[in-house]
């Protein structure tokens, strides 16, 4: 299967890539280069790029969270070009406003944020575009190399920068690795609509970061903290997770101290 990966360049699209040993992978990327990698600008020729490549499937794994038109207008060029190919897209639990349960994959987006908004924009458009394709809603992605975003604010306030870790931010992380091979798993399926790829334990951006310190040597109780605007945001992954043969880890254990 000839897989191609935007934001090859990325955390996650990276780890996509890295995984993705037996594929016939085309990594492509927007203003940072990678090893055989293409260019691909989701607001330009996006069609050229897809008919030189050619894709059996494609995880658009690729986000800006500033940006609008990449966010929402993007994921729908690259449907429309990519019609004839397997596509999943990468979505995000921030589809959702604060809640005191958790969604379900057959809950409808309700979005405060701008990037919520334009996150559901392009599930909206994609589905639309692409009947077939899968959504994959994910929730914090965190590794164990220090290289996620949760892994280096840990350390900068531990280490004096100024900043907070939020009491009332509640979430549902994941491991970048079981995501990663949760995605390639769910593109060789036949599943289509909606997916919560999420892990299966809430915690707090303060739970989060103390977990981080105890792993990484750090003193957790030096970690500031301040409630923050209410935001308990929680995926209910079970049904995805029933279908998966890759387990998807609770935060408690893989950030548990080796």
């Amino acid at each position: 299967m000839k897989l191609l990966v935007t934001g090859a360049a990325g955390f996650l699209g990276r780890e996509v890539v890295r995984l993705a040993s037996g594929y016939d992978v085309v990594p492509t990327y927007h203003s940072t280069p990678v090893d055989g990698g293409v260019r691909l600008d989701v607001l330009g020729d996006v069609q050229t790029v897809i008919d030189r490549v050619r894709p059996d499937a494609v995880i658009h794994a690729a986000f800006r969270q500033d940006d609008w038109a990449t966010t929402a207008d993007g994921a729908a060029r690259l449907a429309v070009a990519a019609r004839d190919a397997r596509f999943v897209l990468v979505s995000t639990d921030v589809v959702f406003g604060s809640s005191p349960a958790p969604y379900a994959e057959t809950a409808s987006p309700c979005p405060v944020t701008p990037y919520g908004a334009a996150k559901a924009a392009a599930e909206t458009a994609v589905r639309a575009i692409h009947p077939n394709a899968l959504i994959a809603r994910t929730s914090l992605i965190v590794a164990s190399d220090r290289t996620s975003q949760a892994e280096q604010l840990t350390h900068a306030l531990a280490s004096g920068t100024p900043g907070a870790l939020f009491t009332e931010n509640i979430r549902c992380p994941v491991h970048v690795t079981d995501l990663a091979t949760a995605l390639l798993e769910l593109t060789t399926s036949d599943r289509t609509g909606i997916a919560h790829v999420a892990g299966p334990e809430a915690v707090s951006r303060l739970e989060l970061g103390r977990l981080i310190a105890v792993r990484d040597g750090l003193d957790p109780d030096a970690l500031p903290a301040t409630p923050g605007v209410e935001s308990h945001v929680r995926l209910d992954s079970v049904r995805t997770q029933r279908l998966l043969s890759t387990r998807l880890r609770p935060v408690s254990e893989f950030l548990s101290p080796q």
